[in-house]
């Protein structure tokens, strides 16, 4: 069974800001890594073409791996870009729209960081990178009712594809957390892939509607990113980011439960019931 680490980046800088800081990494980290792969003997995809292989509708190496990076921080344009460059390496940036430097009247959302502008963007994609969606204002997607999750979707979508004029198939949740709801309208807004968190690798046969990645930081020591793209004791190595998602995971399940029986008698209320 083939078996894929999909690695997850954020802010790739020596001076992230507050708010990006517990996700980032150092530009001299990012290459350090970017080295082990090479002498590993793997090979880096973009998200497309590693479904692609893994469906066999495309090549698949003998050890794919995913770099991808969330949100469309300018230190992707500044730092990590020239570096994969360097080696030669795709990867996949999951942007989201309302956060773009020179969004104007389409800004939402507030950015944890200096982000991406759209000539950057662009500029990455002719260097080989894919762009990918990641929402238009960065919410919460599985906490939001029917049409403002629609609108997030397709809105980040349109505008991707508008302004970079080729399809975009493929998107991240924002703070990796999805439902069945959420994942239906993912695939009803036209993508076919997407990606959470998980901290596993990709496997053959899993959802593609929730591809699982490996979080990335500046305290991922060499030994430890050697494991996390060989698959080794990743149990162990994510104890704690597993826990948390699955205590998360139900504490959202029922929020948004309450949040629905709220509304519900709020409209039974309005209605004289």
């Amino acid at each position: 069974m083939t078996r894929v680490p999909i690695l997850m980046y954020h802010a790739v800088s020596e001076r992230p800001t507050e708010e990006t800081r517990p996700l980032a990494v150092s530009p001299r980290r990012f290459a350090e890594q970017l080295e082990m792969l090479r002498e590993q003997g793997f090979t880096p995809m973009t998200m497309s073409d590693l479904v692609a292989g893994v469906n066999r509708t495309g090549p698949l190496p003998d050890r794919p791996v995913a770099i991808t990076f969330d949100d469309g921080y300018a230190d992707f344009h500044d730092e990590a870009l020239p570096l994969l460059a360097r080696y030669g390496y795709p990867a996949t940036v999951f942007v989201t729209t309302g956060w773009i430097r020179d969004a104007g009247s389409e800004s939402a959302g507030r950015p944890l960081g200096p982000t991406l502008a759209w000539n950057q963007i662009r500029e990455a994609v002719s260097c080989g990178i894919e762009i990918g969606g990641h929402s238009h204002s960065h919410p919460q997607l599985d906490q939001l009712p029917g049409r403002k999750l629609r609108d997030e979707l397709r809105r980040n979508k349109a505008l991707l594809e508008d302004h970079l004029d080729r399809p975009v198939a493929t998107m991240a949740y924002p703070y990796g957390y999805s439902s069945a709801r959420v994942r239906r309208e993912v695939r009803r807004a036209g993508y076919w892939t997407a990606c959470a968190v998980a901290n596993d690798v990709f496997c053959e046969g899993d959802e593609l509607l929730a591809l699982p990645r490996l979080t990335v930081t500046e305290h991922t020591s060499p030994m430890k990113f050697a494991k996390v793209i060989t698959g080794q004791g990743l149990p162990l190595l994510y104890l704690r980011e597993r826990a948390l998602t699955k205590g998360y995971a139900l504490v959202r399940r029922t929020r948004y439960g309450l949040h629905r029986t709220g509304a519900l008698l709020r409209a039974g209320t309005g209605n004289g019931r």
